[in-house]
């Protein structure tokens, strides 16, 4: 019972004691959670897979919509509650402003995916030893958004009965939300809790912040979602609250690339070793130089 039972090349088969079984897991374990060299091809087709997987997920979630209604209406009374329920105004403040609106519409249709993808590029070729634990926060926190969606649908506030937010895509008649006109058919309208808007911005502004060299592209790290944040109450496509939600799936994303690696991944090396062949084990099998 306390031997693992291993073919040799002659035929025999011969016994391991429990413990060198064990150490051989434990090793290949350890090769998992060991950083290496981002594979480009395979790093493209993930992320278009895992956000066809995301969009599909997030599409099929039944909208709900008496349930995301009245989730909008309670939300909306706690922040009144709390003090913080300026949604409205900051809507039509900024919807005066015709080229300021029409810009934050676009801006909202399309920072979040090319900055966010920008930061991936920006990992993948600068800092790969530590792109597949920061990639890994940036997965967690999307996935737990999913559960988020199923659990708790929210009207975004340009849909709530008897509001008086203005739809800024709409009366504009600009392209920027999948919630809006022709393109609400592609979406699910009721997925407002947690902000991947937010989620994904800070994770960008953490990531520049910690790892940019240059002092303005940090401070510009952080602005990042700070004016993400305006934007999407701008354009009443969020409640604060919601962004809450998206910096707590934030935070889940970093505990989870913390179990797995046991450090956060800006503490990880910057570069990945060079690895070369291991000749007893027969030549398959790299093994890494020591870091310099």
């Amino acid at each position: 019972m306390g031997n693992t039972t291993v073919t040799t090349p002659e035929g025999r088969e011969s016994a391991l004691p429990q413990h060198v079984a064990a150490g051989t897991r434990q090793g290949s374990l350890r090769r998992l959670r060991t950083p290496r060299r981002p594979r480009f091809w395979f790093e493209i087709l993930l992320i278009a897979v895992s956000y066809w997987t995301y969009s599909l997920v997030r599409n099929a979630v039944p909208e709900q919509k008496a349930e995301a209604l009245r989730n909008a209406d309670w939300i909306w009374k706690a922040e009144h509650y709390l003090g913080i329920a300026v949604e409205e105004s900051v809507n039509h403040v900024a919807n005066s402003v015709t080229w300021l609106i029409i810009g934050m519409n676009y801006y909202y249709a399309t920072l979040h995916f090319v900055v966010t993808l920008g930061v991936l590029v920006w990992l993948y070729r600068r800092h790969p030893g530590r792109y597949a634990a920061t990639r890994l926060v940036l997965f967690a926190t999307t996935a737990v958004a999913l559960v988020g969606y199923y659990l708790y649908p929210l009207a975004p506030p340009r849909l709530m009965n008897g509001g008086d937010f203005i739809d800024t895509v709409m009366v504009h008649q600009t392209w920027g939300s999948m919630a809006s006109g022709d393109l609400k058919h592609m979406s699910n309208q009721y997925a407002a809790m947690p902000s991947m808007h937010i989620g994904w911005s800070v994770w960008c502004g953490l990531t520049i912040f910690a790892l940019a060299a240059v002092p303005w592209v940090r401070v510009l790290g952080l602005l990042y979602p700070a004016l993400t944040l305006v934007v999407i109450v701008a354009t009443a496509n969020h409640f604060w609250l919601d962004a809450v939600g998206g910096m707590l799936c934030l935070a889940f994303g970093f505990a989870v690339a913390r179990l797995w690696y046991g450090r956060q991944p800006y503490t990880l090396p910057k570069l990945v070793p060079a690895q070369r062949p291991d000749p007893s084990r027969g030549g398959g099998e790299p093994v890494p130089r020591p870091r310099t």
